[in-house]
């Protein structure tokens, strides 16, 4: 019998309150690349999954999965990277982010 196929983390998202301070104590401790940073988010890359830092009024913490699918869990927002996603909560509250990768 074959195993089925794994669904990935693509990332976890984490509220900080000062992206610029966040990236600086993050790459002190870890060893991480920084794949993109502005005043509103921050992406770190690790060997296995990235890291979001996001500002608290801008995204809820989550971890985002990928999925080319996302409209079956509710209607896709475009981002400005060319991915598209849905925010879903489970039954505990947590939020789940089914990310379509960009094309």
């Amino acid at each position: 019998m074959q195993q089925p196929i794994l669904d990935s983390i693509h990332h976890l998202a984490v509220q900080v309150t000062d992206i610029a301070a966040a990236v600086l104590w993050y790459q002190q401790l870890l060893t991480c690349e920084v794949a993109y940073q502005d005043a509103t988010w921050a992406l770190l890359k690790f060997a296995n999954l990235s890291m979001a830092l996001v500002l608290p009024d801008s995204h809820p913490a989550h971890m985002a999965i990928t999925c080319y699918t996302p409209e079956h869990y509710g209607e896709p927002v475009m981002h400005r990277d060319g991915t598209s996603s849905v925010y879903i909560a489970d039954p505990f509250g947590n939020y789940v982010e089914m990310l379509k990768p960009a094309s």
